[in-house]
């Protein structure tokens, strides 16, 4: 499919005709973050709203409502003849629509897909309505802070994936002929959401998209959230020795770190399959 890339600068049909077509049938995914402000606005506590309007965990909103446009259902959170019952807190992916956003080496880049710009099958009426530039649209859309919870959980995933290799590759484990570790790390990378869900277990998701952390500020937010995983993977895998226990450490933690992939937008295969790369280059062996 083609992508268009944007400049700030570039004008476009973003003024909303607020018809709700762009509320049926998508996948948004979430970050733990994006999960707490989402449970704030709907006045409900993050395990309440996770539990009722989101899947696998936590990392996608429920498209489970009214069925509406071309047949297809709305998401959870929106209301007939209303709209976004969440509209203050929704999440970055509904901000952005119908932009996209990419990072690459440390650049951000906007973007959308298709020959035609999206919004003009569903909604012809906004080629009438006043056009804006990129910056304006995003501006008018208040992403900055969410922008920062998103980028700052990609290192967040990092900082998982690194405790992984360190389980595996700093502890002997490699060093004792295992193969058993990255064959799992592949075969996690290629599950499915609700298989990896139930492989790293309630306790390990729970901790990872509904942390007991209330701070509006998004960086604050995430900081002590990453505070609060390397804590618990230091209590939980410590004291671990035998190469079983190593072994088992390194798989969960890989996999908390994918399952946080998918809700950033990754792809945990891919993923997978890089650091597969990069632990086979310091003597891990599959």
């Amino acid at each position: 499919m083609q992508i268009n890339k944007l400049t700030s600068q570039n004008i476009l049909p973003l003024t909303c005709s607020r018809t709700g077509t762009c509320c049926q049938a998508k996948l948004v995914m979430l970050n733990p973050w994006e999960v707490f402000h989402l449970a704030k606005e709907k006045k409900n506590t993050p395990r309440k709203f996770r539990d009722q309007c989101c899947d696998f965990g936590g990392i996608r909103l429920k498209f489970d409502g009214k069925v509406g446009y071309k047949e297809q259902q709305a998401c959870s959170l929106y209301i007939d003849n209303f709209g976004c019952s969440v509209h203050l807190g929704r999440p970055l992916a509904c901000r952005l629509y119908p932009l996209g956003r990419q990072m690459q080496s440390e650049e951000i880049h906007y973007m959308y897909q298709g020959d035609e710009f999206p919004c003009l099958e569903p909604c012809p009426e906004v080629v009438d309505l006043p056009q804006l530039s990129v910056g304006e649209y995003l501006q008018g859309q208040k992403t900055d802070s969410f922008e920062k919870a998103q980028d700052a959980y990609l290192e967040v995933m990092q900082n998982l994936a690194d405790m992984a290799f360190e389980l595996l590759l700093d502890t002997g484990l490699a060093e004792s002929g295992d193969k058993k570790t990255l064959v799992l790390w592949r075969k996690m990378g290629s599950e499915l959401p609700e298989e990896l869900t139930e492989r790293i277990g309630q306790e390990w998701v729970d901790c990872l998209m509904i942390p007991e952390i209330s701070d509006n500020d998004s960086i604050a937010f995430v900081t002590k959230h990453n505070e609060l995983l390397q804590l618990k993977a230091q209590e939980k895998f410590g004291t671990s020795q035998t190469h079983q226990e190593l072994h088992e450490a390194s798989v969960t933690i890989m996999g908390v770190a994918l399952h946080l992939a998918r809700g950033l937008g990754a792809n945990p295969k891919e993923l997978s399959e890089l650091w597969i790369d990069i632990a086979k280059n310091n003597g891990a062996q599959e």
